[in-house]
């Protein structure tokens, strides 16, 4: 029996190791934003595929900062983020800046729904 996956905020980076996992979560994260009408580009590749997705996100997060706060705010409730969430991954990650750490957060949750989406259906 496989044990439940062990993902925390400081070890995303363990389980984006594997293609199908990578894609899995992309896809995962295209839909939450694709629900609110805001795109993400993926490029097929997946080396360093947790740098350029970070960096989008970075910049689409900044861009609604900026002019739809409401808009983001739905896609961080759809996503499943709490302010609670924000802050312990701001403590982990000490030299991210708060779009960063929100960016970092979403990867970590929308992984985190592939593994547990994984894990479930092979039981």
């Amino acid at each position: 029996m496989r044990d439940l996956p062990n993902i925390k905020p400081g070890n995303v980076d363990v389980f984006l190791n594997r293609e199908d996992i990578i894609l899995d979560t992309i896809a995962q994260i295209m839909k939450d934003f694709g629900l609110f009408g805001v795109e993400i580009e993926y490029s097929g590749s997946i080396d360093d595929a947790y740098e350029k997705l970070h960096r989008q996100l970075v910049d689409q997060i900044d861009r609604l900062m900026h002019s739809n706060s409401d808009l983001l705010m739905s896609i961080l409730y759809q996503v499943d983020i709490s302010q609670r969430d924000i802050d312990q991954t701001a403590n982990e990650f000490p030299r991210y800046n708060q779009i960063e750490v929100i960016a970092h957060q979403i990867i970590f949750r929308d992984l985190k729904k592939v593994l547990f989406r994984r894990y479930f259906s092979s039981r």
